[in-house]
C-alpha cells in the first residue's frame, strides 16, 4: 500500500470524472453518500459539481486519497458558511474504492481530515450518518461520539425511513 493523501487537488476533468464514478460505485455498491442505488454517473455529476465549486470557488477542501496514483478514497471538509460555526467543519461524501474496505484506507482518510482540521485551526469535526449500515462504529473507531440523531429523517425508500445520526470528533 502506497497510500497517499492531497489536499485540494486541481479539479481537472480526468479528476473529476474519476470521483464521480467513484461515488457512482460506492452508492450502487450500497454506500450510504448521499444517493439509494442504483445510479448512474449522470445522477451523481449534478450534486458532484456543487462539491466540487464548494472546493474551487468557496472554502470548502477536498481529500483525496490515492494508492499508486488511483484513487481510492475523498471526503469534503465543507465550511459552515457562518461566522459561529467558523471552528468546525462537517465532513460530507466520505467514502472508500468498494473492495477497498477493511484495508485501512477509510481510518487514514479520518486521520488526515483531522490533522487537516488542526492546520485549519479547527476545534472540532462534525459527520452525518444514515444509520442502518453499521457507520456509526466505523467513527466511534476513529474517536466520533454520537451527539444526536434525528428520528426517521431519511427515507431511502418506502416504509424504510432511517435515523441521521451527528457524530462530533473534537481535535
Amino acid at each position: 500500500m502506497a497510500l497517499s493523501f492531497v489536499v485540494d487537488p486541481p479539479l481537472t476533468p480526468e479528476l473529476r470524472e474519476e470521483i464521480v464514478r467513484l461515488w457512482t460505485d460506492v452508492t450502487n455498491a450500497g454506500g450510504a453518500v448521499g444517493f439509494v442505488g442504483p445510479v448512474t454517473a449522470e445522477d451523481v455529476r449534478p450534486v458532484a459539481e456543487v462539491a466540487f465549486a464548494g472546493v474551487t470557488d468557496g472554502p470548502d477542501h477536498l481529500l483525496a486519497g490515492f494508492d499508486d496514483g488511483r484513487l481510492v478514497g475523498f471526503l469534503v471538509a465543507v465550511d459552515n458558511r457562518f461566522g459561529l460555526k467558523a471552528h468546525w467543519r462537517t465532513l460530507k461524501r466520505v467514502m472508500v474504492r468498494p473492495g477497498s474496505q477493511g484495508l485501512g484506507y477509510g481510518a487514514a482518510l479520518l486521520r488526515e481530515a483531522a490533522e487537516l482540521g488542526r492546520r485549519l485551526g479547527l476545534e472540532g469535526l462534525q459527520v452525518t450518518v444514515r444509520d442502518g449500515h453499521g457507520l456509526d462504529r466505523f467513527y466511534a473507531r476513529a474517536g466520533y461520539v454520537e451527539v444526536g440523531r434525528i428520528p426517521g429523517a431519511l427515507r431511502v425508500g418506502p416504509g424504510d425511513d432511517r435515523d441521521e445520526l451527528f457524530m462530533w470528533l473534537k481535535l
